[in-house]
């Protein structure tokens, strides 16, 4: 199987990270609806979502 184990590691790098974005995003001081609109960016498309955030998100 091409890949083997490899994507296996990026697809858990990549949850964990989501799930750190999430936490992240949940506990700043945003105004909940902004909160909601990043989160489900981050879930729904997670590689753009996190790159989005990073970029425009945090600051």
């Amino acid at each position: 199987m091409p890949g083997g184990h490899f994507g296996g590691f990026f697809g858990v790098l990549l949850l964990v990270v989501v799930i750190y974005a999430i936490i992240r995003i949940a506990q700043s001081n945003a105004e909940p609806i902004w909160k909601a609109v990043w989160i489900a960016g981050v879930i729904l498309v997670p590689v753009l979502g996190l790159i989005l955030w990073v970029l425009f998100g945090p600051k």
